[in-house]
């Protein structure tokens, strides 16, 4: 396992570069800022159908209006990924634009809206009543229409930045109030990008007679259909796990070229089991949060309790504690980087093989129990048994599945825990030891080796103390966001700072956020603290944070974790941070 894992860390560097990709990036944070109106939508989708499973019959009057609640957000999904998308691929062209050349990015957002509107949406002409009408074929507007979203984005953005970095534009007058001098300067890239987008629209039509949306959804189909399969499914969530094991936050690779799927596929599930038909499908958002990654990537759900109840060495034990309530709401990164599981050669088997088992185990129960396939889009941190029998409307597959995942997973770590166990006794077992038969010795080493740093350290504590001052005597409180990858262990952190602040009574105010819907946050904040998830877009995020002033803290991961358990220490960490000069 050690010669494995020596082979991933060899191309490291060149998966850290494509989780980077910033097209990639764009696809996954133009979701995460649309993630709200997914959940919302898919709530009211459960308050229409979730009674009936009870056999409790709403009026048919708060059916139709909480399906009107949710075609007006879910069947716009894809207006709205369209600029979203655009908007944060804006953000990272604007990086490497010439120095005083900058793309409006609320400009860039209109225009591929406007776009994909051309791409994926026909119009028709019907008459109702007598009277002639004309209206919008909606059906590709929300999670059909992705794909053309993605390209409309793209497209936009490019044509953008072709024309600013060329000056292609209409210059005012100076005296020209600087708002309307932008408008006139974007009339230009906002016209030749809509003409491209109308010119690829019509090309489609005159071909094969349908808008551009049908043709891009035809074409991936044969991709999507493989990706669905038991076979498709258990690679996208082998690859998952095994990114993350090296430190990679693996569905930031994994799930940008899905993603559209992912929705879709959910969509579809819930129509056909409107229809009254069985929904068949597998590769939806859930079916991944509550099965292939029951309690957070590497299925780690009941992993908490095998280090508490059956493991003996105190490690395991304090990271059990610490790391069983975030796991029940797949908040795992305590355990990741606690045990720690990351990079660790005893779990690199369990971590990849136990969602791998939980996929092929839940399209069992989809394709041949004839358990539905999940329709909604829950929160990612509803615990997963919740979540499943949620979308199953209760079904004894569903109930039966929970208990199979939970026993087949302990199953599958049992094992390497106890392995692993064995060695963090012997190592706690060498340290008691060492400690008993030098006794003294040992702390006339540690006071030797601390003695050239001592002067270092006490200069450290002086530059903390002044900060501490700095801050007191100021009028404003320090802001502090913390980023991650889903908002989950950023929160805790949050709340550490936040319970440590007040503990010393520190004007300072603390915020959580995921990386990717945190680029309208920044100005807001002082300091910005990275989490290890997250720790490859540093460097990306520097810049913005150098153009604004804001201080940028990255983390590791068990100290990253110890601050989430230590209110004053994440205090003293974040003002020996602000103390140091870059």
């Amino acid at each position: 396992m050690n010669a494995i894992i020596k082979w991933l860390e060899r191309y490291q560097p060149f998966f850290e570069k494509v989780s980077r990709n910033i097209y990639l990036q764009s696809i996954k944070d133009g979701f995460v800022s649309c993630m709200p109106l997914i959940l919302f939508s898919s709530l009211f989708l459960l308050i229409a159908s979730l009674p009936a499973t009870f056999g409790i019959v709403l009026p048919q009057e708060v059916v139709d209006w909480c399906n009107k609640v949710y075609n007006y957000t879910m069947g716009l999904l894809g207006v709205m990924v369209a600029g979203t998308t655009a908007k944060v691929l804006t953000g990272f062209m604007n990086h490497r634009m010439p120095e005083g050349k900058r793309i409006n990015e609320t400009s860039t957002m209109v225009a591929a809206m406007c776009g994909f509107l051309l791409l994926a949406v026909s119009t028709f002409s019907a008459e109702v009543d007598g009277a002639a009408m004309t209206g919008f074929d909606t059906g590709y507007m929300g999670s059909k229409g992705l794909l053309s979203s993605f390209v409309s984005a793209f497209l936009t953005v490019h044509i953008y930045r072709f024309c600013v970095v060329r000056d292609i534009t209409i210059r005012l007058p100076k005296e020209v109030p600087g708002a309307i001098a932008q408008s006139f300067r974007d009339i230009f890239p906002f016209s030749f990008a809509i003409i491209a987008c109308g010119l690829i629209d019509l090309v489609c039509r005159n071909l094969i007679g349908a808008p551009f949306g049908m043709l891009f959804q035809t074409l991936l189909s044969p991709l999507f259909n493989a990706a669905d399969s038991p076979a498709g499914v258990a690679l996208w969530f082998f690859l998952s796990p095994l990114f993350w094991f090296m430190g990679i936050h693996g569905p930031s690779i994994v799930k940008p070229p899905i993603q559209a799927a992912l929705i879709e596929n959910s969509n579809l599930n819930l129509e056909l089991f409107t229809a009254g038909q069985h929904p068949y499908h597998l590769l939806c958002e859930n079916f991944g949060n509550f099965i292939g990654q029951m309690g957070g990537t590497g299925a780690t759900f009941l992993i908490p309790l095998i280090f508490i109840l059956f493991m003996k060495s105190r490690q395991a034990k304090a990271v059990g504690k610490a790391s069983i309530i975030p796991c029940l709401f797949a908040v795992n990164e305590p355990l990741l980087f606690g045990a720690p599981i990351i990079l660790n050669p005893y779990f690199l088997v369990p971590f990849i093989l136990a969602p791998v088992a939980n996929v092929l185990i839940g399209s069992f129960f989809i394709l041949v129990l004839g358990m539905d396939g999940f329709m909604y889009t829950l929160p990612w941190s509803t615990p997963a048994p919740l979540g499943i029998l949620l979308n199953t409307h209760f079904q004894w597959q569903g109930i039966l599945l929970v208990v199979v995942l939970c026993i087949v997973d302990v199953l599958i770590y049992f094992p390497f825990c106890m392995a692993y166990d064995k060695q963090l006794l012997e190592e706690e077992g060498r340290i008691a030891e060492g400690e008993e038969v030098e006794g003294g010795m040992a702390a006339i080493r540690a006071a030797a080796e601390a003695a050239p740093v001592a002067s270092g350290k006490k200069k450290s504590e002086d530059a903390m103390v002044a900060e501490r001052e700095k801050l007191a005597s100021s009028d404003k409180p320090l802001r502090v966001l913390v980023l991650c990858a889903g908002s989950g262990t950023s929160a805790l952190l949050a709340n550490a700072l936040r319970e440590g602040a007040e503990e010393e009574g520190i004007p300072l105010k603390s915020s959580s956020g995921a990386y990717g819907s945190h680029y309208d946050l920044l100005p807001s904040f002082d300091v910005v603290v990275l989490a290890p998830q997250v720790r490859n877009y540093y460097n990306d995020l520097k810049q913005d944070t150098d153009r604004l002033g804001i201080k940028l803290i990255s983390t590791r991961g068990k100290e990253y974790i110890a601050l989430t358990n230590d209110p004053k220490g994440a205090i003293e960490f974040v003002l020996s941070k602000m103390s140091e000069d870059e």
